[in-house]
């Protein structure tokens, strides 16, 4: 097939697009797994996590693994013949093939052995078509000399980790694997002689309330405007990083990276801040700020 060339100049180097090329697929893959379902009682519930009806790209599979969910979620059996006699109730046996087609799936596998990997392979094809389809929206944005760049920035972005975020799956854990790390984690605290378990905020009266700030935990700090949160983040960061050598990284949709920093000079020079603003030091103030932030200057403070 020929190719469609967009151009021109030296500045804009020639963009070549090949439409001959088919979407990637596994059809045998996909009728594998269809197979395999239908011969393993609750074979369908290792890939309920994995695969969704439009992760097939043919569009009588995506039909059969749907009335098979269905099934699933209705508690029914899924075999040859729950599976035919559905989709003769919802007049769709025909559509995908008939029953012949049905029987076909299931001749293809012996057993549900490789069930579970064999649907991660027809997962990767999907977001590979799905990574197709957004490029070339993305593509088809940028050629438009009317779009917004930032715009079309935010299109990307937000489309790419949808992408990402649709196929980032949780593994489950056994509990006495999980046993074994809560009971580390609680002989780690008893050593310490802080006794928290968490991430020391600096303030001890919070961090007996809390045992520190705790993994995969989100704290949501709320108040009126001018209340003092700004400072109250910027003070725990610097305690976590400064005394206690934690890593932080702070973001800010109101205050650019200077403005905080310079927050963060202040509360460590206890110096005034029109001072810091203006520049206008004593000679022993100059001093006093010298040696007030080498200990800034070291902390893995990380600022958006």
């Amino acid at each position: 097939m020929a190719k469609q060339h967009y151009s021109t100049s030296k500045k804009n180097p020639a963009i070549a697009m090949d439409y001959g090329k088919i979407p990637p697929q596994a059809l045998d893959l996909e009728e594998a797994v269809l197979g395999a379902i239908m011969l393993e009682r609750d074979a369908i519930l290792s890939v309920l996590d994995i695969l969704e009806p439009r992760s097939f790209y043919k569009e009588s599979n995506q039909t059969i693994f749907e009335i098979a969910t269905s099934l699933s979620q209705e508690e029914k059996p899924i075999d040859l013949l729950t599976v035919t006699e559905e989709l003769r109730k919802t007049e769709k046996l025909e559509a995908v093939g008939g029953a012949v087609y049905i029987s076909q799936l299931t001749s293809r596998v012996g057993s549900a052995a490789h069930l579970e990997y064999h649907a991660r392979i027809v997962a990767q094809k999907f977001i590979q078509r799905e990574l197709i389809r957004v490029s070339s929206d993305i593509q088809e944005r940028a050629f438009d000399e009317g779009s917004d760049v930032d715009d079309l920035l935010d299109f990307s972005e937000r489309e790419l980790l949808n992408i990402a975020e649709g196929h980032i799956k949780k593994e489950t854990i056994k509990l006495n694997n999980l046993i074994k790390t809560a009971l580390e984690q609680i002989e780690e605290a008893g050593k310490r002689e802080d006794s928290l378990s968490g991430v020391p905020s600096g303030y001890t009266r919070l961090d007996r309330l809390t045992s520190g700030w705790q993994k995969s935990d989100l704290i949501i700090l709320a108040a009126r405007p001018s209340m003092g949160k700004t400072a109250f983040a910027l003070s725990m960061a610097r305690n976590m990083a400064v005394d206690h050598s934690r890593p932080v990284a702070f973001f800010s949709l109101e205050m650019s990276s200077i403005q905080l920093v310079n927050r963060l000079i202040i509360g460590e020079t206890q110096l005034a801040s029109d001072k810091i603003r203006t520049g206008r030091l004593e000679n022993y103030e100059w001093e006093q700020l010298e040696y007030k932030i080498k200990d800034l200057e070291k902390a893995p403070v990380y600022v958006d």
